[in-house]
């Protein structure tokens, strides 16, 4: 038997691939990456998709990236720029009013007024018990969860954490059970009485989830979404300067500055196992890297159901792993502009603070849940849910002057399609059809379109490994969060083979650029190897 080359191989240079990488290297491990594409970085990459034209390719907005990571990894010394945007959210009509929701309290309850005086009193309640619920999950985020099965040390973990929910008062306590067993229609409800309000705060409830904001697990989608912070600020949301791929840069240069050995055009084809242990990875070009330990960044499913013999697993975690729910409905577009658009319910000169807002089309609870249903009996929507960001206007270097790039992220687009038919013949369509919801509500924003990169959730998963489209490695719902993520007995980032440990977003955080998997497990592989 060959003497292993590293103490560990991870496999994926995405940004939690990258932060488990530098935390592991630093605490002394000799550590290896190995990137199937030619750029680290997974989904949070920054491609130039027409001549002058550069955009986030698959993620495409930050807040969720630990405060931790940040600081621990030297983000900001290694080029990281994170800028807010002027205005929070932007829901432009096709008829009538829109709704542009600032960040602060007292400008959105006077937008809010315009729509309900008692939606408007009662915002600030609302928020004030999202943030808190936010601040509890927050501090749980950077925790190993118990682990069923897992002995002594889980029961101590568990009581640690049953302490800390003590604390709570019984209201507090009934808040958070909201938040993990409501559906966003139902805990909206409780405080808001107008359509548009519930449909503008639900829209965080069904992003990379393919599901109805009057579906169980909704409410805590929403949660999920409201943990994050920029430049020390909660609950905002933000731009990197240069991209999404530029999280990722700044990682690549940290981990490659402690010593991490990185290998791109790289794809793995299989997990290599020894004497009923993770011993290296084999690539599809016939290499093999032998390492004491493996790492896998990539989708759980994916891992499992292709990359390991299935001899070596345990039947019943095969069985359902088969069964792990991986499926958001995405499908992601970037589009190159002559021009700003301009909105029919807000119409300027030139640009305006909601144009570096997030511009979201689905103005009401309705909306959001036909969207769903629409994609599951055809595909897609009639009117899809469209988040679309313009991130040139606060990144010239994005575009060439006086043009621009936008994001669409857009929902909902079943990642099977019915009746057989393959995204490869209908994706122009797909996209077709979403230009002209645009330009329903920006009239002449069709005409200005350069040129677009469609991505849809079949090549979400070809190009990124997302099975299913899902940005989020696996569905969010109750039966794959915190302990049961990506199931009982195996949620302490650890996975049935000796010698194999999970890192990406199919553990314990879940999805979204965070780098909160990666820095937990990497703080579990170093436990082990100092033992």
């Amino acid at each position: 038997m060959s003497r292993p080359a590293h103490d560990l191989v991870i496999i994926g240079g995405g940004h939690n691939g990258l932060v488990c990488a530098a935390y592991c290297a630093a605490a002394g491990l000799d550590v290896a990456i190995v990137e199937k594409r030619p750029v680290l970085g997974g989904a949070a990459v920054t491609e130039e998709f027409h001549p002058g034209f550069r955009n986030s390719a698959a993620a495409y907005t930050v807040s969720l990236l630990h405060p931790h990571v940040i600081r621990d990894l030297r983000l900001a010394e290694n080029g990281l720029r994170i800028v807010e945007r002027r205005l929070a959210n932007f829901w432009p009509h096709a008829e009538g009013r829109g709704l542009a929701l600032p960040a602060d309290i007292a400008g959105a309850q006077a937008e809010v007024a315009r729509f309900s005086k008692a939606d408007a009193a009662a915002l600030p309640a609302y928020l004030a018990t999202l943030a808190r619920t936010a601040d509890l999950l927050r501090d749980l985020v950077l925790e190993t969860p118990p682990n069923a099965g897992g002995g002594w040390r889980a029961i101590l973990k568990a009581a640690r954490l049953a302490g800390r929910l003590r604390r709570l008062s019984v209201e507090e306590e009934r808040t958070f059970l909201d938040f993990f067993t409501k559906s966003a229609a139902d805990l909206l409800g409780q405080w808001f009485e107008s359509d548009e309000i519930k449909g503008a705060l639900a829209f965080d409830s069904i992003v990379g989830a393919y599901h109805s904001p009057f579906e169980t697990a909704s409410a805590y989608v929403l949660l999920h979404h409201a943990f994050g912070e920029v430049n020390g600020k909660r609950g905002l949301w933000g731009h990197a300067i240069g991209g999404m791929g530029a999280i990722s840069e700044a990682l690549a240069r940290e981990a490659a500055r402690r010593g991490v050995t990185i290998h791109v055009d790289a794809p793995v084809s299989e997990v290599l196992t020894e004497g009923g242990r993770a011993a290296g990875v084999v690539l599809a070009d016939g290499r093999t890297l032998r390492a004491r330990a493996v790492a896998a960044n990539a989708n759980l499913k994916l891992l499992y159901t292709r990359l390991i013999d299935a001899a070596v697993l345990p039947s019943d975690f095969l069985r359902r792993m088969r069964a792990f729910r991986c499926a958001s409905g995405t499908f992601r577009m970037n589009v190159a502009l002559a021009e700003l658009p301009q909105f029919a319910c807000r119409p300027v000169r030139g640009m305006a603070d909601h144009h570096t807002a997030g511009i979201i089309i689905g103005p009401t609870l309705d909306y959001l849940d036909r969207a769903f249903r629409d994609a599951r009996a055809d595909g897609w929507s009639r009117e899809p849910v469209i988040e679309m960001l313009i991130p040139s206007t606060l990144d010239p270097t994005l575009a060439p002057e006086g043009r621009h790039v936008a994001s669409l992220f857009c929902q909902h687009f079943a990642p099977e399609l019915p009746d057989g038919r393959s995204w490869d013949e209908a994706r122009e369509t797909a996209a077709d059809h979403i230009i002209a919801t645009v330009d329903r509500h920006a009239p002449g924003f069709a005409r200005s379109v350069i040129a677009r990169r469609i991505l849809s959730p079949l090549d979400l998963e070809r190009e990124f490994g997302l099975v299913g489209g899902d940005i989020f490695h696996g569905a969010l719902g109750l039966d794959q969060l915190f302990s049961a993520r990506p199931m009982l007995g195996y949620a302490d980032y650890r996975g049935p083979v000796p010698g194999l440990y999970h890192c990406g977003a199919g553990a314990h955080p879940g999805g979204g650029v965070t780098g909160a998997p990666g820095y937990n497990a990497a703080r579990e592989i170093i436990r082990d190897f100092r033992r």
